[in-house]
């Protein structure tokens, strides 16, 4: 599972995997040529965060 966060929503990012999951999520900065073309997955803005399981 992988979710992409701005920075706004990546306290939900993290809470959401747990919850769906029930593992220790993963958070990485996105590099810097996927934040141009990458959303957040909870709203419009530019995601900063992916989310993932190990």
């Amino acid at each position: 599972m992988k979710k992409y966060s701005c920075e706004t929503h990546i306290d939900h990012a993290l809470d959401m995997h747990v919850a769906e999951t029930g593992e220790f999520p993963m958070m990485d900065l996105l590099k810097e040529g996927e934040k141009l073309s990458t959303v957040c997955s909870y709203c419009e803005e530019q995601a900063t965060y992916i989310v993932s399981s190990k």
